[in-house]
């Protein structure tokens, strides 16, 4: 591995053939180019498909603005941002409720649009310590948040308004997640980043993240089978709405979007509360209660009325997930860190816990939304629910599993160093013969210090 020049150095590469560079751009304009070409490239591409369907069809009393102001829309649609719908006209509205129910997977075109842009901003404003990243990352994040509440006003029109605090907000967020990570991979690999964490952090860093795969895996598992175990209702569904070539392909897009919602959702099931889709519906391992679906064709997945929705065994299963989850956790929180005294080690694995339950429910809160005023007002898993029961279920399974490892670490330690010390004293003995052992207390016999050595002439003879 060979260490990379410093910032100076690189700057003054070649100085010989093209002269000194000159200083290097502030990072608030390199952050405000990087912040306008990323919202640039994302609006242009949805500005494009929205064209094409504005072009293949019918399209009367839809002009030009009106497609620019659809493309707005659907790009705020891709960070995240609701809306509000109107019955009226802009000026003298009624509401007529919220959307919030926004696929999570649209937010994969803006996130690597900022992942690039923040690698851009801290290779071009010559960025060289960790610490400074952050700077970089507000640098790309604070315009990018000006420029998506700007759409949020643009993309305002009489039938819907975007919310624009949380245009601000999303934006703001996006970008400094998504453009720092850029920014630090830009740096160093994944691994020597995660090792420039303290000791306990990364040890709980690590566990949440195996706690976190465990329940994602176990989540995106259980929502395949259930929609292989729903496919002539998939069909159905498919057959009544008779899309045709290109509005297949198009509710395909939005059906793989809504997949990591799908995901979330089937991680909130296993944890126990389960998700609602519509007021007094509910979908848990124990049973399941919902009334009629809009007809979307994966919704065929989600069981119907009131019945049991799975065999007791496999209930069972499914509720173990989040501990089994815990415990792998633990298990990776107790080995990537220091052997700490038996009354914390349990501490740090209900910290694993803890971290893994926040993000849970953040995703959970981010997986559903309103659909309206009406009945489906209510969609998706409970944000705080979900973190209450994983903080208990992870936390309490990690914190038991980190106590054991370490409980069996601590007692492998003095086994190890007595068997390392005896082996260091029998090589010593056998391959060095000739080792002399000094007295340390020779000196000390009698309380007086030894005379004079004898002389080795004749008097010194019996």
């Amino acid at each position: 591995m060979t260490a990379s020049a410093p910032p100076s150095a690189r700057a003054g590469h070649g100085a010989g053939t093209s002269g000194p560079s000159g200083p290097a751009r502030p990072l608030v304009i390199t952050g405000a180019i990087a912040a306008c070409a990323a919202a640039g490239s994302g609006l242009v591409l949805i500005t494009l498909l929205v064209l094409a369907g504005w072009i293949a069809a019918p399209h009367a009393g839809l002009g030009l603005p009106g497609v620019l102001r659809t493309a707005a829309d659907l790009w705020l649609v891709g960070h995240h941002v609701g809306f509000t719908l109107h019955a009226g006209s802009l000026g003298a509205a009624k509401a007529g409720g919220r959307i919030g129910m926004l696929p999570l997977g649209l937010v994969l075109l803006p996130g690597a649009l900022l992942w690039l842009a923040g690698r851009w901003v801290v290779k071009k404003g010559e960025v060289s310590r960790l610490p400074e990243v952050g700077y970089a990352a507000l640098a790309l994040a604070v315009p990018y948040a000006l420029l998506a509440g700007a759409l949020a006003l643009l993309g305002q029109s009489s039938l819907a308004t975007p919310s624009l605090a949380q245009a601000v907000l999303a934006g703001f967020l996006l970008a400094l997640v998504a453009g720092g990570l850029g920014g630090a991979r830009a740096l160093a690999p994944w691994w020597h980043l995660v090792h420039l964490l303290p000791a306990r952090s990364r040890s709980v860093f690590l566990g949440s993240l195996g706690a976190l795969t465990v329940l994602t895996g176990a989540g995106a598992i259980l929502a395949g089978a259930s929609l292989g175990t729903h496919l002539a209702g998939f069909r159905a569904a498919d057959a009544a709405l008779a899309p045709g070539l290109v509005g297949g392909v198009l509710l395909l897009l939005i059906q793989i979007a809504y997949v990591p919602n799908a995901i979330v959702w089937s991680v909130c099931y296993t944890l126990g509360p389960g998700f609602a889709f519509g007021v007094g519906t509910v979908v848990a391992p124990t049973g399941s209660a919902l009334g009629s679906l809009p007809l979307l064709p994966m919704l065929a997945a989600l069981p119907t009325g009131a019945h049991t929705a799975v065999p007791a065994w496999a209930s069972a299963a499914m509720l173990s997930v989040p501990y089994l989850a815990g415990a792998f956790g633990g298990l990776l929180t107790a080995r990537a860190a220091p052997t700490p005294a038996v009354e914390l080690a349990p501490l740090w694995g209900f910290g694993c816990g803890i971290a893994t339950a926040v993000a849970t429910g953040l995703l959970a809160a981010f997986a559903g939304g309103p659909l309206g005023s009406g009945r489906l007002a209510a969609v998706g898993p409970s944000g705080w629910q979900t973190a209450v029961v994983a903080a208990l279920e992870v936390g309490v399974a990690a914190a038991v599993t980190a106590g054991l490892v370490n409980w069996l670490r601590m007692r492998r330690v003095p086994r190890r160093a007595a068997a390392a010390g005896g082996a260091a004293r029998r090589g010593a003995s056998q391959d060095d013969p000739h080792r002399i052992y000094l007295d340390p207390w020779a000196e000390d016999q009698d309380g007086e210090p030894p005379g004079p050595a004898p002389s080795a002439g004749p008097a010194a003879l019996p």
